[in-house]
């Protein structure tokens, strides 16, 4: 919440200062819309109505309709209305529905001399100008929040048009696509976040009618590792002796450092060239083909929250570190279809 206000609050005042170079002198009827579009952008980021093309096109042809209402209107009133009916069906029809839109088409209108001096350049300064602005705040301000801006579904790990895994029972995408028109009203969420909710909904039922598992009552204790430092080809006899398919990578204190799994040894597997088949590395210490950067569960943690992760996510290995990092033991895919196999028997 505070990060949303901090973000509306550096928007505004960039939009502000734009604004008072363009038209000369502070105008509130023009700073209004701009302030609804800093609510949707910093505060509902996720939000259809937030989103790139929304506000760009959404202000822009509102803009473009209120000037056009205000030259061939006389009568304010009439105008400002019919502006206001214009713009909404237009960006419904261009799918760029942003409500300020609306309040850009009055502003159009009613925005007093320094608007109607500047007719149609009005359009590009300040309104296509500030909401050009207004969104690049918004794409800097949520990346460096850590929030996912332009808000997309998330990837599909095989890049396939098969549901995830997790997805492929009960309703399907089609299936809230069409409840979601039958409502008769446009909702303010999208089919994928709302498939994401009812999911994640689903598993929380899950976990409260089976009875909690946690990942320690399922991980591999005994675990297999390697060091930073150790050969590639140490790594590799590992792997085959113990006919497994990842290794956490660990210091000599214990703590994790990395993983190293079958795909490591090949040369560009982060961005395979598909006209040619991968070749082995020569990279001679683990830590030279390690994966830094690691998923890790806890041992209190409920074996529930690791689901999406093995499904729909891609991952196959998952180490389990305690407080310190230290790695006390591993859950992979097969520990998981085990465990969901023993809740759903004995539900």
């Amino acid at each position: 919440m505070l990060l949303g206000c901090l973000g509306a609050g550096i928007g505004l005042i960039a939009t502000e200062w734009f604004s008072l170079q363009a038209l000369g002198t502070p105008n509130p009827w023009f700073i209004a819309p701009m302030g609804a579009s800093a609510v949707l952008l910093f505060a509902v980021p996720a939000s259809p109505l937030a989103q790139p093309w929304s506000i760009l096109g959404g202000n822009t042809v509102s803009a473009v309709i209120g000037v056009s209402c205000a030259a061939l209107i006389g009568h304010t009133g009439l105008a400002a209305g019919v502006a206001g009916a214009l713009a909404i069906s237009a960006m419904f029809a261009l799918r760029c529905l942003h409500p300020p839109g609306g309040a850009v088409a009055v502003t159009a209108v009613l925005g007093g001399t320094a608007v109607a001096q500047l007719g149609y350049h009005f359009v590009l300064w300040p309104v296509a100008v500030n909401s050009g602005l207004m969104l690049l705040t918004a794409l800097l301000f949520n990346q460096l929040a850590g929030r996912r801006y332009p808000h997309q579904p998330a990837a599909r790990p095989h890049h396939t048009r098969d549901p995830l895994p997790s997805r492929r029972l009960g309703f399907t995408h089609d299936d809230l696509t069409q409840a979601l028109a039958s409502q008769g009203e446009l909702m303010d969420i999208s089919p994928d976040d709302l498939e994401q909710i009812l999911a994640r909904a689903q598993q929380l039922a899950a976990r409260r009618l089976q009875g909690e598992v946690l990942c320690r009552d399922i991980m591999s204790r005994d675990v297999v590792s390697i060091g930073p430092q150790d050969s590639v080809d140490e790594a590799w006899t590992r792997l085959a002796h113990h006919r497994i398919k990842a290794l956490p990578v660990v210091h000599a204190d214990g703590s994790l450092a990395g993983i190293l799994s079958l795909h490591d040894f090949f040369i560009g597997h982060s961005a395979p060239d598909p006209r040619r088949p991968p070749v082995m590395t020569h990279a001679r210490r683990v830590e030279d083909i390690m994966t830094r950067q690691v998923r890790t569960a806890r041992p209190r943690q409920s074996v529930a929250d690791l689901v999406g992760l093995f499904s729909d996510g891609g991952l196959h290995h998952m180490p389990v570190v305690d407080e310190s990092q230290r790695v006390v033991g591993m859950i992979t895919q097969s520990d998981v279809v085990a465990a969901l196999f023993r809740g759903a028997a004995h539900g």
